[in-house]
């Protein structure tokens, strides 16, 4: 049995329900991720004809590296789940999970990810507002938002001050990632800032935003994706410690940070 000081401050690939079944009941703080949203299982959002919004011609037309982002709804709800109830079963009773999802109208059903959520404390919903964006589809308004759910544990609270922010978050995406689908690092400063977790995982790693904030807050973190390119990636980005653009976001905190700037 592995635990998790065996995972801290690492980027494990595999599959993240294997990898997290390792991890015994509690031991982790924080979780923070954002899985696939399936978009190759869609209609009217560009992804099938290979237009793909900012992403024409990259990664995410195509689905992720390892997992091509097209399953039957009902099973990539069932997936879903399955991963919410490894990621509750590893949080402490001071923790929370904030899953980061997307709603969408599909073939006139509201998928509002009820069918993933139902059963999990949801204690609150934040809407990450996205700047910018192009729609190519003039029958609706362009898309600006995404939904975090905050799933949280009974004993669990907000570091001081914390709840002095809204439920209605604006961060710009971020558009210099080489990852299909970058959380902002603005945004993931937000949540772990907010908390007073020590050990964060994020199951769908990706280009490591999380494993990056989580460095300069000076908290550790447990890095899963079943990607290897995606690891390598994190890795690299980590040993980099912050780009120019990400000493920018991150100012405020520079204090705590004590990294060095380092061009790119």
């Amino acid at each position: 049995m592995k635990y998790p000081q065996d995972f801290t401050n690492k980027f494990i690939t595999g599959d993240c329900i294997k990898i997290m079944k390792q991890i015994p009941d509690g031991t982790v703080d924080l979780v923070v991720t954002s899985p696939p949203y399936n978009l190759k299982n869609s209609t009217g959002n560009g992804m099938k004809d290979g237009r793909g919004g900012k992403w024409s011609g990259a990664a995410l037309v195509n689905g992720y590296d390892n997992y091509d982002d097209n399953m039957p709804h009902g099973e990539y709800a069932k997936w879903q789940r399955d991963c919410l109830t490894e990621m509750f079963r590893v949080v402490n009773d001071d923790g929370a999970i904030f899953y980061n999802h997307k709603w969408r109208v599909q073939d006139g059903l509201l998928q509002d990810r009820q069918d993933i959520v139902s059963g999990f404390p949801v204690r609150q919903i934040i809407i990450w507002r996205r700047k910018g964006g192009i729609n190519f589809n003039a029958g609706y308004f362009l898309p600006t938002y995404e939904v975090i759910y905050l799933i949280a544990k009974k004993n669990f609270k907000l570091a001081s001050k914390a709840n002095a922010h809204g439920d209605v978050w604006e961060f710009t995406q971020d558009m210099n990632n080489p990852h299909p689908a970058p959380f902002p690092v603005a945004l993931i400063e937000r949540i772990v800032s907010s908390t007073n977790a020590q050990t964060i995982l994020d199951p769908f790693m990706g280009s490591g935003t999380t494993a990056v904030v989580a460095k300069g807050l000076g908290r550790k973190f447990i890095g899963i994706d079943i990607s290897p390119e995606y690891c390598k990636m994190s890795e690299a980005r980590l040993g980099r410690n912050v780009t120019r653009n990400e000493v920018e976001l991150l100012k405020p905190q520079m204090s705590i940070f004590k990294l060095q700037q380092q061009a790119t």
